[in-house]
């Protein structure tokens, strides 16, 4: 059986992906921060093991991650959705916004990678996909922190990618545009409305959208493929 570690898990996009792979077979662990009710239904659910872990954290994250790996017994894969956002003005971003998105956003999958990699490269097999944003490739106004932190994770990807292909692993990032998830709880129905008038598919995506395209890349059908970026946004913003 199939393994994976997927921070992020509880809510959105990240528990979508629990869903969807578990329900392929796939043996999961999950990664949750602060909610815990929606951390045990989905286990309940699914079958997958919640571990809770706050991934701008090193230490816990490899404290959450041999937890994990102890249940899962090896880990194939690993998806890193956890993720926050914030609209403001780029001026008035304090120090400590600033410092949490990309502890969140950014070092927190890198944290997560880091614990992954040694495994999978003595194995010499091994997936990894980071969750980024359209706006890591385009940018946002009002959200230049979250912009930052997502262009770094591509950074990142296609970074790790090169490193690490040589050891049999493959490294990707999928580009979600506007997704229907937790994140879009600001934003008003004729704002949502006028989002998915400018996406040229007509309307918003779903965590489903973006959890079938992770699937694919861990899957064996994309074991030539790394160091990609697969927009999933119905052509937003491109």
């Amino acid at each position: 059986m199939k393994s994976c570690v997927v921070t992020g898990g509880s809510r959105g996009i990240g528990a979508e992906t629990v869903r969807t792979l578990t329900a392929d077979g796939w043996s999961v662990a999950f990664f949750y921060s602060a909610s815990e009710e929606r951390a045990r239904a989905l286990a309940r659910e699914t079958g997958a093991h919640p571990v809770r872990c706050d991934v701008a954290d090193r230490a816990q994250v490899f404290s959450a991650f041999a937890d994990a790996e102890a249940w899962l017994g090896r880990v194939d894969a690993l998806v890193s959705c956890a993720g926050i956002a914030q609209q403001k003005l780029f001026p008035d971003v304090t120090a400590d916004e600033w410092r949490r998105m990309l502890d969140v956003n950014l070092s927190g999958a890198a944290y997560a990678a880091q614990a992954a990699l040694p495994g999978m490269v003595s194995r010499r097999h091994g997936a990894i996909v980071f969750v980024t944003s359209i706006w890591g490739e385009v940018g946002a106004s009002c959200e230049a922190h979250y912009s930052a932190a997502k262009a770094g994770l591509i950074g990142l990807a296609k970074a790790l990618s090169k490193e690490v292909g040589p050891s049999g692993v493959r490294v990707n990032a999928v580009s979600p545009g506007v997704i229907q998830t937790d994140m879009l709880a600001c934003f008003d129905d004729e704002t949502l409305s006028s989002l998915a008038e400018e996406t040229p598919l007509g309307r918003l995506g779903t965590p489903r959208d973006v959890a079938s395209a992770i699937r694919f890349l861990l899957s064996s059908d994309a074991s030539f493929i790394t160091g990609q970026v697969l927009g999933v946004d119905g052509g937003f913003g491109r």
